[in-house]
């Protein structure tokens, strides 16, 4: 089963990313479950290597890690928030509005948050 994650808001401040990316995670870990995860809009900024959050608080980037599967993030929306392929977590990628697209079309399951 094919479940394709589509995230818009940003790491912090609401806890709709949070809260995807732990259901993306739980799902990820049964028996023949695949997981893509879509980051646009201020989502992208879930993926920024070297966040810094305080002590016993969640971190998005390395959520983002521990997901596993194919993470990409739209490319409009990183330059428009000034991120570059080189300050992303490992394990994600710039991606287009095209792969989405396909992406969406594969999918057994999407969930937008």
């Amino acid at each position: 089963m094919q479940t394709l994650f589509i995230l818009n808001d940003a790491p912090y401040g609401t806890e709709r990313s949070y809260n995807a990316l732990r259901l993306a995670k739980a799902l990820a870990k049964r028996d023949g479950e695949s997981v893509r995860i879509f980051l646009m809009g201020d989502a992208v900024a879930c993926a920024k290597a070297g966040q810094k959050v305080p002590e016993g608080y969640y971190n998005a980037g390395d959520m983002v890690r521990m997901v596993g599967g194919e993470v990409g993030l739209c490319g409009t929306c990183m330059d428009a928030r000034g991120i570059t392929p080189g300050e992303v977590v490992e394990g994600t990628r710039r991606s287009t509005l095209l792969e989405l697209a396909a992406w969406t079309a594969e999918a057994d399951k999407v969930l937008v948050f």
